[in-house]
């Protein structure tokens, strides 16, 4: 049962039509000690959250949109206070209730380099308890930043609660040219000319010999420790297979469908991009998202780089996919849940986190939020 650090008034969220047991029916909602109460207390407020239906909160296992936000235009950044605090409110606005920053820790310069990672760790830990959203990071490590396998781990030690990504952007950018999209974006956060990027990339693609023991070394660590671990843009199902070996359970944006086939054949959970369902399809060609997940080939949406397309994608599924609603919300808050290893939210169950969503179904914007118990956002 999930205790909140101090107490939250109670509250009767009244009149709402609750998603609960897999089910969409109307009841009140009651709200004690943080959590999902079965029973109003005495002296709770009241809500009204008639013509409303109250939702999980979202959980987001893998958002980067802060990094648009700390540098809106190339060579343009602005502080990471500033940054963090923009970043909750876009995310609360948009009923996220528990967010995993995607990190990047890379071996390349700027936004993406080690010392970046180590002063967002820093701004995070110092910002945590001033954010409405329960904020936490998804340390996205790129398996050729060799040296940075030792502070990853102090980095997860100083803040529970956060999981690990495997990234491999080094082998799949060494083959795009100078003038591709990838290349540009690459130099931008890192203020290299593309050609420079280039160069820089082969001198890694170098060292690709060491690369198997420090993923081995972290992947076992991590998991000594007990921290949730997805593998990102996942090539094969051979792949998939030697990174399940190493305790890495869950795919994250897997290349092709057959990848995703052998994930969910395992029982374990293939996160696909939010954006990728509201566009129609993978900006990097990949899996079609919305029929992956109609189909059964994904069970969680993040919001990648695009924080509102969380709260729209279930939508679309119900409206393109013919899905029933209750049947699609799950992949934006139980099973992102479920892969971060977080057992005490995602649903509406008493005893669990009083993580609620008040949204209107005919505009699909939320109207309220409410957070480990305690109101955040109330829009009238």
């Amino acid at each position: 049962m999930y205790r909140p650090k101090t107490r939250p008034e109670p509250w009767i969220l009244a009149g709402g039509t609750v998603l609960q047991d897999n089910t969409m029916q109307r009841s009140d909602l009651y709200l004690e000690d943080g959590c999902v109460a079965d029973a109003p207390a005495s002296n709770a407020r009241l809500y009204d959250a008639t013509g409303l239906w109250l939702l999980p909160g979202i959980v987001d296992v893998h958002g980067d949109g802060f990094e648009r936000i700390l540098m809106p235009r190339p060579g343009v950044t602005f502080s990471l206070p500033l940054a963090l605090a923009e970043a909750d409110r876009q995310m609360i606005t948009n009923g996220i209730t528990t967010a995993f920053h995607g990190l990047t820790i890379s071996w390349e310069p700027g936004l993406r380099s080690r010392k970046a990672a180590g002063d967002f760790v820093n701004a995070l830990a110092m910002a945590q308890d001033t954010l409405a959203c329960d904020t936490r990071i998804n340390f996205r490590w790129e398996t050729f930043a060799l040296e940075a396998v030792d502070e990853v781990l102090k980095w997860i030690d100083r803040l529970p609660g956060s999981i690990l990504s495997i990234n491999d952007h080094t082998t799949i950018n060494l083959c795009e040219p100078a003038g591709s999209r990838k290349i540009g974006r690459m130099a931008e956060r890192t203020g290299l000319s593309p050609e420079n990027c280039l160069k820089e990339l082969a001198r890694m693609a170098e060292r690709a010999g060491e690369v198997p023991d420090a993923l081995t070394r972290l992947a076992t660590a991590a998991r000594a420790l007990g921290v949730s671990m997805l593998a990102h843009d996942e090539p094969s199902a051979e792949i998939r297979t030697a990174h399940r070996a190493l305790g890495i359970s869950a795919s994250e944006f897997p290349m092709t469908e057959e990848t995703a086939a052998a994930a969910r054949a395992a029982g374990e959970h293939v996160v696909f991009g939010a954006p990728n369902v509201l566009r129609g399809g993978s900006q990097n060609n990949a899996v079609d998202a919305g029929p992956a997940m109609a189909s059964g080939l994904g069970s969680v949406l993040s919001s990648d780089y695009f924080y509102p397309s969380l709260i729209l994608a279930p939508f679309q599924l119900v409206d393109q996919a013919g899905m029933e609603f209750a049947d699609a919300w799950p992949f934006v808050s139980r099973h992102p849940a479920e892969v971060a290893g977080l057992v005490d939210r995602g649903s509406l169950a008493p005893g669990l986190r009083g993580d609620v969503i008040a949204l209107c179904p005919e505009t699909r914007r939320v109207r309220a939020v409410f957070v480990a118990g305690r109101r955040r956002l109330v829009l009238d």
